[in-house]
């Protein structure tokens, strides 16, 4: 009967359409609980660290710092530790200066941190994929990170020997005192992204 076949397979194309959907509609929910996993699992087991060569001087850089940090120890352990200014650097060079603040860089870390340097010659990253290497870290079951900012005169070669990693927020050249806000906001940026939360597209 053509009545009957029409129906039958106005049924048929109804019920793939209704799978491919609800399949679809799965992956995307477990691809949803896996980040959440992942992000209970971090605040369990990592800890992020920003490691800061000389107080901040700018008090409205100072607020935004604070804004950010507390968001993201809403998603993970994290901590901002800074190296006091170095003192009567007057007649010291600026490989002199480096030298010193890297030993004091090198003090503040254990053998087995990551280390990861914000560094003008590092990896050019979208948000996207910076969020993409926080993932990688949290699941690689590193306990200490490590993201470091230097002085106005950058990091010493020990410092770089020691670094498992480098990245550039941007080839454009912005002062270490105004990176540490950008930094963080881009932190705070990549976790919203993992969590699926619209502030990245707001």
């Amino acid at each position: 009967d053509p009545i009957v076949l029409i129906i039958r397979y106005s049924f048929i194309d109804f019920l793939s359409v209704f799978l491919a959907n609800l399949l679809f509609l799965l992956s995307h929910s477990q691809f949803a609980d896996n980040h959440a996993a992942n992000l209970r699992f971090a605040k369990k087991t990592m800890k992020l660290n920003l490691l800061l060569c000389g107080k901040t001087d700018f008090p409205w850089t100072a607020t935004g710092m604070d804004i950010y940090s507390k968001r993201i120890k809403n998603y993970v352990p994290f901590d901002i530790k800074v190296i006091p200014d170095l003192k009567n650097t007057a007649n010291l060079s600026a490989d002199e200066i480096k030298t010193a603040e890297g030993q004091k860089i090198l003090n503040a870390m254990t053998p087995s941190d990551f280390v990861i340097l914000l560094d003008e010659n590092g990896r050019s990253l979208s948000s996207v994929d910076f969020a993409s290497d926080i993932q990688k870290l949290m699941n690689s079951g590193r306990k200490n990170i490590f993201f470091v900012i230097g002085g106005p005169y950058g990091f010493s070669k020990k410092v770089y020997d020691r670094a498992n990693d480098k990245i550039s927020l941007s080839p454009m050249t912005f002062s270490h005192q105004i990176v540490r806000l950008i930094f963080l906001e881009q932190l705070y940026r990549a976790f919203t992204i993992l969590n699926n939360e619209p502030y990245h597209h707001a």
